[in-house]
């Protein structure tokens, strides 16, 4: 970018100083980073079923009651791919990852690291991106409270022993590698991912980088 010349004081105009100003591209590194969880997955996909429900209800239709159909539901709340394996949405793991911020300090701010931190997925049959999640997953039934004093019952996935990997880019000049996987450790111990975790007052779907498995670098 150069500056133009302007004219002097009658003894004709003057060139100024021609300066450059150099813009480097943000250096950015990408890894790749094994996951292996320390405490139960529950997993709770909002099926269509419910969406037409909740449609139904914003709209003033009534939707017939239907009998509970548990193996319906259990299926209808998984995250799945177009080859039918399973998956977790990864923005649920960036959220966690940025939310371990509370943890470091007041130099650590959650606004920054949204801006530092890219988690990476592979689409799932309804468009969310996902992490691939490997488990057995069994059927889960809770109790929950609906309503003004309700009660209902549930019927979730639950992986008791599961495993991912995260693909994350994270900018260099303002993180390091080892400080991202610190990140990532933190919110998965504090933070956690589905439902009935730390943040939400359970102690479900947390977890660490997997100590058995490299980290690769892929960029």
């Amino acid at each position: 970018m150069t500056a133009g010349t302007k004219a002097g004081n009658g003894n004709g105009p003057t060139q100024q100083e021609v300066s450059e100003i150099q813009i480097d591209r943000i250096a950015v590194s990408r890894m790749r980073v094994p996951i292996i969880g320390t405490t139960p997955l529950i997993v709770h996909r909002f099926s269509e079923k419910a969406k037409k429900k909740m449609l139904d209800d914003m709209q003033g239709r009534k939707t017939p009651k239907q009998p509970k159909d548990p193996a319906a539901e259990f299926e209808g709340a998984f995250y799945r791919f177009e080859d039918g394996s399973n998956g977790f949405p990864v923005i649920a793991f960036k959220a966690a990852t940025i939310g371990a911020a509370r943890f470091y300090g007041k130099e650590v701010t959650m606004t920054s690291l949204r801006q530092f931190l890219f988690f990476r997925g592979e689409p799932g049959v309804d468009g969310v991106s996902l992490a691939p999640i490997e488990g057995e997953a069994a059927m889960r039934e809770d109790v929950v409270r609906v309503g003004k004093g309700g009660t209902d019952l549930r019927y979730r996935p639950e992986f008791r022993e599961w495993s991912t990997t995260l693909d994350v880019t994270y900018v260099t000049s303002a993180l390091t590698q080892s400080s991202v996987l610190s990140l990532i450790d933190a919110g998965g111990l504090g933070v956690g991912v589905g439902e009935w975790r730390p943040e939400k007052r359970g102690d479900n779907g947390c977890y660490q980088v997997d100590p058995e498995r490299d980290v690769e670098v892929v960029e």
